[in-house]
């Protein structure tokens, strides 16, 4: 959840089970400033949280609201969190350390490559200003001239005027 719906650590670690809507694939999340919002739940995001949840009913209280439960049946904490995606990391391929926020800026940065839509992403993420948004979801400048290229109407022209000096 951390990179399936760009979650804050702090989010994820509030999450209770009655916080999922799994008809709806939806999530609510209380954000900074006790903000609320409803997130869609992917597909493979969903899968992995109703697998979770048959692991969880062995091992948490019985009165425990948790999502995420440690062995000791009751909520993990942050730094619990923090551990087992770092321990996650360890079995990946690549050597780069995972932590929390790394899920969450990658999150941020395919979704805006993918869709282009800032405000979009900004909601999803709970950004209050869009400059925050704009902060940790840069683009190469590769994309951004190939964005510039393909849809500024001035870039347009000159291209073609390019091309049809050439043919002269």
């Amino acid at each position: 959840l951390l990179y399936g719906a760009g979650l804050r650590l702090a989010e994820l670690a509030a999450l209770d089970i009655s916080s999922i809507d799994y008809q709806r694939k939806e999530i609510a999340v209380t954000g900074k400033g006790n903000k609320q919002r409803v997130l869609p739940l992917g597909s493979k995001a969903n899968q992995a949280v109703l697998r979770w949840l048959k692991v969880r009913a062995a091992v948490a209280n019985q009165d425990e609201p948790a999502l995420f439960v440690a062995k000791t049946g009751n909520r993990l904490s942050h730094r619990a969190i923090q551990q087992r995606v770092a321990r996650a990391s360890h079995t990946l391929e690549h050597a780069q350390k995972l932590h929390p926020h790394l899920l969450r800026h990658c999150f941020a940065s395919h979704l805006l490559e993918s869709s282009g839509d800032l405000r979009a992403v900004q909601e999803l993420l709970g950004h209050a200003n869009l400059s925050t948004t704009q902060i940790y979801t840069h683009l190469d400048f590769q994309q951004l001239a190939s964005v510039y290229d393909e849809h500024h109407p001035r870039a347009q022209l000159s291209s073609r005027q390019s091309r049809s000096d050439n043919n002269n």
